[in-house]
């Protein structure tokens, strides 16, 4: 193992924690992509296909694998993207490779004036990735402009291609990470962990062309002075919700663009408008939301106070549930923003809310791993409820 010639995890992590990583890829031809993966399989070894590093604890202990990032960094519209004349249809179909930084796919959906994901800017991560995790802000979610995907299906060793109807998107889930797992998130690792069975080429979207888009939720509202329900320029909802990650500590830390292993990494991405490289922000040195929103049945819900946020949501079994808010529940368990389990502690919540678990300094990932128990088994104690974690663990259990 040439282990001083490739990153650590916490190198190529949002929450920069994790071991050293036995053999590091970054593939630039779609051919060569192909082939990491192939040859990673075919010797048994296991395979960690990383975009953003945004979603992820990985252990301190090395990685005696191969970890392949996707250095392709193509956005096609297959569609003419012209004025839409009354009454034409207005969707526009638009392409990207895996490895396409999730913002930079954002901005220049923007600027080509289309209009879909305007309220996932600057969510951290690839295109890639985006449909693994079925990744969600502010009133929309990927799985709604999605219509195609393009894989390596390991198992069957072919290329194929996916219809959305097929990816079973649900809420933080599609049928991309399910296939990671034996039993559905978090249950025990299949053979293909900690990847999915099918590996993401491409990425294509029905999008439409318009300079405004609908306001689904109503803290963006607020921030914009409208009414949830109300149209607004996209180019607006953008930097909106760009305003509002950043007040929360909720987009990726610039310093992480100087380290070596993750240059190039973001084109033209505009999320660096909200930061500022002169303060170091630890907020930001996160894996995103920790938790999942909860989604229970009626009987768990009634038995919340009053207060709780509650949300009509569907639950995996298809039938109707309730939707409460993890923030709500962590914060109301007594753990408010900033929470350490002790002063000397290097793991903490973000001082700006409650729902990402942060490395304040040199944390390890057990560091995380102890905090995340702590929180969880606080609010289970207090309302019952087992918070679910979002990331995907490799090398760690909660």
């Amino acid at each position: 193992m040439a282990l001083s010639e490739t990153p650590r995890f916490s190198d190529i992590t949002t929450i920069a924690v994790g071991g050293r990583i036995a053999r590091f890829v970054e593939p630039t031809t779609r051919a060569a992509f192909l082939e990491a993966v192939i040859m990673a399989d075919t010797t048994g070894k296991p395979l960690c296909v990383i975009g953003g590093g945004s979603n992820m604890l990985v252990s301190d202990d090395d990685f005696d694998g191969v970890v392949i990032r996707d250095a392709r960094r193509e956005i096609s519209v297959l569609d003419e993207v012209t004025p839409v004349e009354e009454g034409a249809d207005p969707s526009v179909t638009i392409s990207a490779t895996a490895g396409v930084h999730w913002d930079d796919f954002v901005a220049y959906c923007v600027r080509m004036g289309l209009a879909g994901v305007e309220a996932l800017s600057g969510i951290p991560g690839t295109v890639g990735a985006s449909v693994v995790q079925n990744i969600g802000a502010y009133g929309q979610e990927v799985a709604s402009t999605v219509s195609s995907v393009e894989v390596w299906d390991r198992e069957e060793r072919t290329v194929k291609t996916l219809k959305s109807d097929e990816l079973q998107f649900s809420y933080r889930d599609s049928l991309l990470k399910r296939s990671m797992y034996t039993n559905g998130a978090h249950s025990a690792p299949s053979r293909y962990f900690p990847s999915p069975r099918y590996i993401v080429l491409e990425v294509t979207f029905t999008l439409k062309h318009a300079t405004h888009n609908t306001v689904n939720m109503t803290q963006l509202a607020r921030a914009l002075n409208v009414t949830v329900g109300q149209d607004f320029e996209i180019g607006e909802i953008r930097r909106a919700v760009l305003d509002i990650r950043a007040g929360k500590g909720m987009v990726e830390d610039e310093h992480r663009y100087m380290n070596h292993w993750m240059k190039d990494t973001v084109v033209s991405s505009e999320i660096y408008d909200t930061m500022s490289l002169e303060d170091e922000d630890r907020n930001r040195y996160s894996c995103g939301s920790f938790f999942m929103n909860p989604i229970l049945s009626q009987e768990v819900a009634d038995t919340l106070p009053q207060d709780a946020p509650r949300f009509d949501a569907e639950l995996p079994d298809g039938s109707k549930g309730i939707k409460t808010s993890a923030a709500w529940l962590i914060d109301h368990a007594g753990f408010k923003p900033g929470y350490k389990i002790d002063e000397s502690s290097r793991a903490g919540l973000s001082t700006k809310h409650t729902l990402s678990l942060t490395n304040r300094g040199d944390a390890r990932a057990v560091d995380i791993i102890e905090l995340a128990r702590v929180i969880r088994d606080g609010v289970r104690q207090t309302y019952g409820v087992t918070l679910v974690p979002e990331p995907v663990f490799i090398g760690v259990e909660l």
